[in-house]
């Protein structure tokens, strides 16, 4: 038991377990309407084949026009019931019944989850008298319902699993993780397992926000072979898919990577293991095999068995190393170069993903500095000058992507802009940001490994939350063209956001505060879903915190007066160096 620190509020979250299953029950016969609807909604949650159970529910028309697979809408309870105002329409020979409750996301017909502030929900359920089969009498049936299903948070994550499907940054050759939701057990829908459902989800092709920026390997129309529902690893653990005629002519190159984004989809999946993938043409001819370890060449992060460190500045405002993955936190380690010999005092950094060169915001947060760490060398120009009055308004923390680009925002209120200088060295391009308006600024950022995606802490009205946004580029003349678009919230429950890092291809780490809550620090989803929320432990007054690439590494973190810490996985926070700030994994 801890015997200090202030006592911290927490609330308790059900998640929905996945072992429950719910089965649908038809309605009986003479029915009230109040047992048609709840019923019904009960029947919603289950996993009853092409919910034909549900659909008993129904009159014929609705019956026939209701499709389940169309949305999904998540509310933070199962929807509430109200009794149904009888004296609301004297014409209607039916009962309308309100349903309310909090709406906190939306599921589209893509898998896609798109989170929203939590807010009001209100629609209803209509029914009506309609004759019985047997033509001798009268039963309630629905006639008016929402569209697609409608769950509780706790419902929701029971029957919806969060899976990443890759597809391949546009123009590179690397992949991008789309995070969807598909259905835990088999889909009442399609009748696939989830491994069949996962395949025909990245079939179908990237959700709309990923869209613009990324490109599948696979022909357009390429589906599945008819008929298929299950597909099941050999002895070998080679998942073999058979497609249909879409692919019949790819090249050998084509279907390499068509392979991979397969490999690193199904990667996602717990309740399979698949080392590799066989791809087949509508004749059940093999047109190419790939394994684990040959896609790897196609990952965002490449050699993720070199140990990532982190590096922080010191007291005397010098970029230095830690070695932090042994049980005790070795003594920091001085960097080669002007960063680490003190020339150029720094207030924040950033380290490239090859750890052989860092960015470095000056002291008074007016410069921006790049120079190698492996090497000794003089010190160079600043790439970048804001000209913000006070230091809070000058340049952001900077972060490096995985082509080499280096990005930072200037946070001065005459002019905030966002900045992206090519390859660290060259010319910085403004970056588009039709959204960086009237009295929004960006507060820090940090861009994904894979450079589509830039996670943002935006400050807006009194209101600081955390955005996703997508990159796009484009090169018109000489002239690259960058931009940043239909931001997205990432923590949409969090009234204010300290702080964010990337923890891998689809999973963040933040530090914020619900309403009425205290600091906390958490993994989020980048589609802003549960699925994947973890409080980690508490600590007090953090600034900034750094997630490496892979889980096996310890979180390291800005704590205020306890300087910077590291949480090992399975162990609470530990100091690491008492008088040090920003730290920071590769990125």
């Amino acid at each position: 038991m801890p015997d200090s620190g202030e006592v911290q509020a927490v609330k308790g979250v059900n998640q929905g377990d996945s072992q429950v299953r719910v089965y649908a029950v038809a309605p009986r016969e003479n029915a009230d309407p109040d047992e048609i609807v709840d019923g019904f909604l009960e029947a919603m949650t289950s996993d009853d084949p092409g919910f034909a159970t549900a659909r008993k529910y129904l009159t014929k028309q609705a019956a026939r026009t209701w499709k389940p697979e169309e949305s999904i809408t998540v509310l933070t309870t199962a929807p509430d019931r109200d009794q149904a105002d009888r004296n609301a329409d004297p014409e209607d020979q039916g009962r309308a019944y309100p349903l309310s409750g909090r709406k906190i996301a939306t599921v589209d017909a893509r898998h896609a989850y798109q989170p929203i502030s939590p807010a009001k929900y209100l629609t209803s359920i209509h029914v009506v008298q309609v004759p019985t089969a047997n033509g001798k009498g009268k039963e309630w049936r629905i006639d008016g319902l929402p569209p697609g299903l409608v769950l509780g948070e706790a419902d929701f994550l029971r029957n919806y699993r969060s899976v990443n499907k890759y597809y391949f940054a546009s123009g590179e050759d690397w992949v991008v993780a789309d995070p969807v939701y598909i259905r835990q057990r088999q889909d009442p829908v399609t009748r696939m397992d989830p491994v069949t459902q996962t395949v025909k989800a990245l079939l179908e092709g990237p959700t709309n926000w990923l869209k613009p920026a990324v490109d599948s390997r696979f022909p357009s129309g390429t589906e599945l072979q008819k008929g298929v529902t299950t597909l099941t690893t050999d002895d070998q653990s080679t998942l073999k898919v058979p497609l249909n005629r879409k692919a019949d002519r790819v090249g050998a190159e084509a279907c390499r990577r068509m392979a991979a984004q397969l490999l690193f989809t199904l990667g996602d999946l717990t309740s399979v293991r698949v080392e590799q993938v066989e791809l087949q043409d509508s004749d059940d001819r093999a047109l190419c095999r790939l394994g684990k370890g040959q896609a790897a060449e196609f990952a965002a992060v490449r050699n993720t068995d070199r140990e990532e460190h982190p590096y922080f500045v010191d007291e005397h405002h010098k970029l230095m190393m830690l070695v932090v993955g042994g049980k005790e936190a070795n003594a920091p380690v001085e960097v080669p170069g002007p960063l680490g010999k003190g020339t150029t005092p720094l207030q924040s950094v950033a380290v490239d993903r090859g750890e052989t060169r860092a960015a470095g915001v000056g002291q008074t947060g007016r410069e921006l500095f790049v120079s190698s760490i492996t090497a000794e060398e003089d010190a160079s120009p600043a790439l970048l000058s804001s000209k913000g009055a006070k230091p809070v308004d000058r340049l952001s923390a900077p972060s490096w992507d995985g082509r080499g680009d280096l990005w930072v925002a200037d946070r001065d209120p005459a002019a905030p802009q966002l900045w992206m200088v090519p390859g660290g060295t060259g010319d910085p391009v403004k970056v588009r940001t039709p959204w960086l308006e009237d009295d929004a600024r960006i507060e820090s950022l940090r861009v994904s490994a894979d450079g589509v995606r830039i996670a943002l802490v935006v400050t807006r009205g009194g209101d600081t939350t955390l955005q996703i946004g997508r990159v796009q580029r484009q090169t018109t003349g000489d002239e690259p063209v960058v931009s940043v678009l239909d931001l997205q919230p990432a923590a949409p429950r969090m009234e204010s956001v300290t702080a964010v890092s990337w923890a891998g291809p689809s999973r963040l780490v933040v530090v914020g505060k619900e309403a009425g809550g205290v600091q906390q620090i958490r993994y989020l989803q980048t589609d802003g879903s549960t699925s994947a929320s973890l409080v980690l432990p508490g600590l007090n007054g953090v600034t900034s915190v750094a997630a490496p690439h892979v889980d096996n590494v310890p979180l390291v973190a800005d704590s205020g007066d306890d300087g910077v810490v590291r949480l090992a996985p399975g162990t609470n926070w530990q100091p690491v160096v008492k008088t040090g700030t920003s730290p920071v994994y590769p990125g």
